[in-house]
């Protein structure tokens, strides 16, 4: 989903869920939309996913689209090595709202 795409959708709707995604050790973050039929749109430009360096990039970019809520999932891979079971969508061990 291209940032005019993102920008134009949020100002259509309003059931869906906005993600920060990134993984433990890095400091790269991707936006991704969950729309309410269970759609996942990363935000891309010309076609290839955006990476932010910060968390203050994504929030400018996000408040740019008129979007001021998001949640922070962060994918740790030592849960998977350890046999652990994952829990990347359950919002009490996974997301951290925020709120800009």
């Amino acid at each position: 989903m291209e940032f005019e795409q993102l920008k134009h959708f949020a100002t259509r709707h309003d059931n869906f869920e906005v993600r920060v995604i990134t993984h433990s050790g890095s400091h790269c973050y991707q936006v991704e939309l969950e729309d309410m039929e269970g759609g996942r749109h990363l935000l891309t430009r010309r076609g290839k996913p955006t990476v932010f360096r910060s968390l203050e990039d994504v929030y400018l970019e996000l408040q740019r689209a008129g979007i001021h809520r998001a949640f922070l999932v962060q994918h740790v891979p030592q849960d998977e090595v350890i046999g652990r079971e994952t829990h990347y969508h359950d919002p009490l061990t996974s997301r951290m709202p925020l709120v800009f």
